[in-house]
C-alpha cells in the first residue's frame, strides 16, 4: 500500500504547526520547530491580501530572536527586502542565518533609559521607516493578527484532545498564549491559562531589570498581552529554565530551547497535581541555537547557572515583594493588570491600541 505525504508549498508551511506529543498520562507538549513561523506567515499573507505590500515595500521589524528568523525565512521565499533592528544579545549563529537569508540586520549598541533595548530598537525602527518611501512593519507586539494566527493551534488541540483543562506557555509578545487560549475557550470556557515569565520582566507586575533568560519576558507592555486571559503566573530563573530544558531533553528526547524548559517546569508541576485534567504545554522552538550555552555544562558552570537539582515546587506568593529570584507563582485570576495589588505601575503609560482591527 502506497504511503502519501502532503505536498507543501514551502518549508514555512510545512513546519509552522506543532506536533502534539504525550509527555505524561495527562500532559501533552505542543512541540514547535519554530513557533514564530505561524504569526510571521499569517501577518505577511494577510497584509498582502489587504494590499499593504506593494512591489517596492520593505518589511521592517524589531527583534532579537525567533520572530526575526521567521520573517527572514518568509521574506526570502516571497523575494522581499527585510530590515531587522536588534541588539547585542543576538547570537552570532542567528545573525549569520538572518544575513544568509538576505536580511539586513542593524544592531542598537545602547539601551534606552526607559524600556531598555526594546525601546532603543523601536526608536531606530521609526528612523528607518522615515527614510523609506514604502515600508511595512509586522508589529508583533501590537498587531492582532499575531494572536489571531494561533486560532489554528486551538483547533488542532481541540480536535486531537477534546477538552483541554489547562494551557501552560511562556509569554513574550502575548500572542501565542492569548490566541491559543481564547480559541480553546470558545469550546471550553473553563480552560485555565498559566503564563510563564522570568524575574525582572514587566509583563506581570515586576520592575524592569537585567534578565539572563531570553525569549520570554519584556521591558515594555505589548498590546497583544491580554492579562484577563491568565489564571496564574509563574516566574523562574535562568538556571531553573536551563535545568528544566535539559530535563526535557533527557527524559523525552525533545531538543528544545530554554523558553520551552521554563514552560515545562511549570506544566509538569501542574499536571502532576491535577492527574484527572488534561494539560498542554507550549514548547516554542528547537535547541540548536543553544548547544554552546544551555546544553554545555561548562558554560552553565562558568555563568553560575548550573543547579544541583530543580526545586520540587514554586513558592506561592500574594505580594510581589516576596517574588525573590527563584521559581514563584501568583494567582492572577483573569484580572486586568491594574486590578492586581502590588503590581508595579506602568511608568510608560497605557498600552498602545492594536494597529488594525
Amino acid at each position: 500500500m502506497a504511503v502519501t505525504t502532503p505536498a507543501y508549498h514551502s518549508i514555512t508551511e510545512a513546519t509552522m504547526m506543532p506536533r502534539i506529543i504525550r509527555l505524561a498520562p495527562n500532559l501533552y507538549g505542543a512541540v514547535f520547530t519554530l513557533m514564530k513561523l505561524l504569526p510571521a506567515r499569517y501577518i505577511l499573507q494577510h497584509a498582502d491580501q489587504r494590499g499593504e505590500l506593494t512591489d517596492d515595500t520593505v518589511i521592517v521589524e524589531t527583534t532579537s530572536g525567533t520572530f526575526g528568523l521567521a520573517l527572514a525565512m518568509e521574506t526570502a521565499l516571497m523575494e522581499r527586502e527585510l530590515i531587522l533592528v536588534s541588539d547585542p544579545a543576538i547570537d552570532a549563529n542567528l545573525y549569520r542565518r538572518l544575513t544568509d537569508l538576505g536580511a539586513r540586520v542593524e544592531i542598537c549598541p545602547e539601551p534606552a533609559p526607559v524600556g531598555g533595548f526594546q525601546e532603543a530598537r523601536l526608536r531606530r525602527l521609526a528612523e528607518i521607516r522615515a527614510e523609506l518611501p514604502s515600508s511595512y512593519c509586522p508589529e508583533q507586539y501590537t498587531n492582532p493578527d499575531n494572536p489571531r494566527s494561533y486560532g489554528v493551534v486551538a483547533q488542532q488541540l481541540a480536535k486531537l484532545l477534546g477538552s483541554v483543562d489547562c494551557v501552560v506557555g511562556p509569554v513574550g509578545s502575548g500572542g501565542s498564549m492569548c490566541g491559543t487560549v481564547r480559541g480553546l475557550r470558545e469550546v471550553t470556557p473553563h480552560t485555565r491559562a498559566i503564563g510563564v515569565d522570568t524575574h525582572r520582566s514587566v509583563l506581570f507586575g515586576q520592575p524592569d531589570g537585567p534578565r539572563a533568560l531570553r525569549g520570554l519576558g519584556n521591558s515594555l507592555w505589548p498590546a497583544n498581552l491580554d492579562h484577563t486571559v491568565f489564571d496564574e503566573v509563574h516566574w523562574c530563573s535562568a538556571a531553573e529554565a536551563y535545568a528544566s530544558t535539559r530535563a526535557l531533553h533527557a527524559r523525552h528526547a525533545l531538543f528544545q530551547g530554554p523558553t520551552s524548559g521554563a514552560a515545562y517546569l511549570a506544566a509538569q508541576w501542574w499536571a502532576e497535581r491535577h492527574p484527572d485534567e488534561t494539560c498542554v504545554v507550549m514548547l516554542p522552538d528547537e535547541g540548536y541555537r543553544y548547544q554552546a550555552t544551555v546544553y554545555d555544562d561548562a558554560w552553565l558552570a562558568e555563568q553560575g547557572h548550573l543547579l544541583p537539582a530543580l526545586p520540587q515546587e514554586p513558592a506561592l506568593i500574594d505580594d510581589f515583594a516576596d517574588a525573590g529570584d527563584s521559581w514563584t507563582r501568583l494567582a492572577w485570576d483573569r484580572r486586568r493588570y491594574d486590578d492586581v495589588p502590588g503590581a508595579v505601575p506602568r511608568s510608560s503609560g497605557p498600552l498602545p491600541e492594536p494597529v488594525r482591527s
